[in-house]
């Protein structure tokens, strides 16, 4: 959508709304792979527009290409016919040959594109050097089930110093699926193994793999938008067929995250933006694997303020929560838990107890929209209700104007005003004409 068709608070609200993933990914190393494909449907221009804005943002980039389809494009032509042992393609002289040619021509396709800088468009002014090298040391597979792969290979040493350093010059470093011997051998290399390693041994935050399906999904087709280690491997254990690309990359996103790696994402390489949705916003497009569980629930500081400000804001406006000011939530963060996603507050609640009564009033009960079909509500009310037991607190209530039906549904029961806590009572609002619900605990 042209930025002319956007309504301006829109664009402002977009715009603000990033500004902690710019912070958090300044300096940060990501690691990004995609196939020849990319490059042949012409799909990689656009990647390039964006692989430019993370570069001027400060994201430290390597970019890990293949070239499958144009490795069995030029064995065609050349009559060479294609050999596989489990799934890995054996590598002889004359494969060889054909491999270096397509390799080279991907290569240049790629360093010409991100050398563009044309006026008016996303690249102009782009100032994005390209570096290359003899980064990769590779072995042989050697013999597998009595075949020899011959100049099939795999990763034996990153040089991480190298990298680091043409990194620190601000240039984006481009590896290809090949690999050096230090006898002068060539090995044709796999372009999940070279990304999985380099990921590894730069200590990258990220770890993206571009592929053909959306990522990771369910029995119900699903999209599966957060996997923690544990649970993809129960996906790959599982007796459920997987997408041939899920099933070649996702067991390197888990090698990937054991060893280290802060974050793995399987994400479409069809979607047009698909990175960029992927990691400026918070649910993202694909599918993220992490070591353990991303979220946190805890009690709030004077720290979180600007964020539960920040969350209450657009329900205060449409009227669903009574309006609080910064002073006052200041003044009762102590009443306050957050739940947090990868350290960015996403949901909130309040317990304000009434000892005498026995009673607590659960208040400010928030998710961010994009979250809210997660369980996260759930996670909070069971949080407050379960601080009201340990507090002897006997039933629990709440005010509301526009949620009594998902109250109801966790057990709430309509009550009347005259119910509530004396003082609770005094400060109604009848203007408002809120709902009391009550549950006994």
């Amino acid at each position: 959508m042209p930025y002319s068709s956007v309504p301006p608070e829109e664009f402002v609200a977009w715009f603000r709304s990033v500004a902690p993933y710019i912070n958090a990914f300044r300096g940060r190393t990501f690691v990004v792979a995609f196939g020849g494909e990319v490059v042949e449907d012409g799909k990689f221009v656009g990647l390039t527009h964006d692989f430019n804005l993370l570069a001027s943002l400060g994201v430290r980039l390597v970019l890990v290409h293949g070239a499958r389809a144009q490795i069995e494009q030029h064995l065609s032509r050349n009559n060479i016919e294609d050999h596989y042992h489990q799934n890995i393609r054996l590598t002889d002289a004359e494969t060889m040959r054909c491999v270096k040619e397509a390799v080279g021509r991907v290569r240049l396709e790629i360093e010409a594109l991100l050398s563009m800088g044309l006026a008016n468009s996303p690249m102009a002014n782009a100032d994005i050097r390209v570096a290359g090298g003899n980064f990769i040391t590779a072995q042989p597979m050697g013999v597998i089930n009595g075949v020899d792969l011959l100049h099939t290979g795999s990763v034996r040493k990153v040089d991480v110093a190298a990298l680091k350093d043409r990194m620190e010059f601000g240039e984006v470093v481009l590896l290809s699926p090949l690999g050096y011997s230090p006898t002068g051998e060539v090995f044709n290399l796999t372009l999940e193994d070279v990304a999985t390693q380099t990921a590894i041994a730069l200590d990258a935050d990220k770890l993206i793999f571009m592929m053909d399906t959306d990522g990771v999904t369910d029995k119900k087709g699903e999209l599966l938008r957060e996997l923690t280690i544990e649970q993809a491997n129960t996906v790959l254990s599982g007796k459920r067929k997987l997408p041939d690309d899920v099933g070649l990359f996702l067991p390197c996103a888990v090698h990937a995250c054991e060893e280290g790696v802060a974050r793995t994402h399987l994400i479409s390489r069809h979607v047009d933006g698909s990175l960029l949705q992927e990691l400026f916003s918070d649910i993202g497009i694909g599918t993220m694997v992490v070591e353990s569980t991303l979220n946190t629930l805890r009690d709030a500081t004077i720290n979180d303020v600007g964020g539960i400000l920040q969350l209450l804001h657009p329900l205060e406006e449409e009227g669903i929560l009574v309006r609080r000011n910064r002073e006052l939530l200041e003044r009762e963060i102590d009443r306050f838990v957050v739940l947090e996603h990868d350290h960015r507050i996403i949901g909130c609640a309040a317990l304000y107890p009434f000892a005498d009564e026995k009673a607590g009033e659960l208040a400010c009960l928030a998710v961010q929209p994009g979250n809210r079909r997660h369980g996260y509500g759930d996670a909070l009310l069971k949080h407050i209700a379960a601080e009201a037991q340990a507090q002897g607190l006997r039933k629990l209530f709440v005010l509301t104007t526009r949620t009594a039906h998902w109250f109801i549904e966790r057990g709430f029961k309509e009550t009347d005003v005259g119910q509530l806590p004396a003082q609770k009572k005094s400060l109604y609002n009848y203007q408002r004409r809120s709902k009391v619900f009550v549950k006994s605990l």
